[in-house]
């Protein structure tokens, strides 16, 4: 019987391992970051996350044993996110997990990145645990550097799209606001640190969609809006107001993300949501998002900032309650950029 699994985590550019258990219990969680590997080039770069990755890895399983005061003899299966990603960071994690598979006589499971977003809010440790009320079904929003969609979660396994954005996601547009404006890598951080103190309602930026009878979502325009408005005030400029640039221009996105939000919520007549994805890290959404739901009296999920961003804990989840249910993958199991089709309706 599967009770505990040890996760992999390698999608993208943060290296993470994790012990789990199919009750959400995180008995330890480890990561290493390469944003200093990357920042000198202003975003990712694929051939360097997977690089790390493998050096990385290794020394990372170890620590996690270490941290949980555990041994193999703990665990019963290894989880491995195995898409949606990067291809060659993928294969890092995916041919690791294969090797320990075989080496420790263990079954191993390839798990989708963003069913491990769907299901973080059930996580818990010492320091959080979801309301006692909180569980199936409940509406999602689920937000990163490249995905920003919102679903209908039924159960495990149980997921229905309801909408997504159009072109850019999210976490790109404030990365490439952030590049044209001079506030480098990881873009995200950069502008919620300086919107701190900046006006929201300094300047007027578009907020494509925002009214549709649609769950889906266009921010395509607003990096198109943003770049001239940077070009018309100049270099001068732009260093002056470059607070009230960052707030006004995060607000635009929140503004999309909350009104997408409140109206699947209504449609689909759920008290419960959450927020995921490493862009649900944004102070000014997490604000925005409580004071919304506090005012319409629906219960809302946020993961901590550790359960948001990449993190092989929300891996190990999907994967313990998958295997205790008998799934495991076979050997010849490839990594893919995109998810299945079979993963959501």
């Amino acid at each position: 019987m599967i009770e505990r699994v040890l996760a992999i985590e390698t999608s993208c550019d943060d290296t993470s391992v994790a012990i789990v258990d199919r009750t959400g219990w995180v008995h330890s969680v480890v990561a290493a970051s390469q944003d200093l590997d990357h920042e000198v080039y202003g975003g990712i770069v694929p051939e360097i996350a997977a690089r790390n990755h493998s050096i990385a890895l290794i020394p990372l399983i170890e620590e996690a044993f270490k941290k949980a005061n555990m041994n193999w003899s703990d665990v019963q299966g290894i989880a491995v996110t195995n898409r949606p990603g990067l291809i060659g960071a993928l294969i890092v994690g995916l041919v690791t997990a294969k090797s320990l598979s075989q080496a420790k006589h263990l079954p191993f499971l390839g798990v989708n990145h963003l069913e491990g977003h769907l299901l973080a809010p059930f996580l818990r440790d010492d320091k959080y645990a979801p309301p006692e009320d909180f569980g199936y079904p409940y509406v999602g929003l689920a937000i990163s550097g490249g995905h920003t969609s919102l679903y209908q979660i039924k159960g495990l396994g149980d997921y229905r799209i309801l909408g997504a954005t159009k072109d850019d996601a999210a976490g790109e547009c404030f990365d490439k606001f952030a590049k044209m404006a001079g506030l480098g890598f990881p873009g995200g951080v950069r502008v919620d640190q300086m919107a701190k103190a900046g006006n929201p309602q300094a300047f007027e930026f578009p907020r494509s969609m925002i009214h549709d009878d649609t769950f889906d979502m266009s921010f395509s325009g607003l990096k198109s809006s943003g770049q001239r408005m940077l070009e018309q005030l100049g270099p001068e400029l732009v260093q002056e107001r470059l607070p009230d640039l960052c707030a006004s221009f995060q607000e635009a996105i929140v503004d999309v993300l909350i009104a997408k939000l409140d109206r699947a919520a209504k449609v689909f007549r759920s008290k419960r949501v959450i927020l995921t994805g490493g862009v649900s890290a944004n102070s000014r959404l997490r604000q925005r998002a409580q004071e919304w739901a506090d005012k319409k009296g629906y219960t809302l999920v946020i993961p901590p900032l550790r359960y948001c961003t990449d993190n092989a804990a929300m891996i190990g989840y999907v994967g313990a309650l998958r295997m205790a249910r008998g799934e495991v993958s076979a050997l010849d199991l490839g990594p893919s950029p995109q998810a299945l089709a079979s993963d959501f309706k």
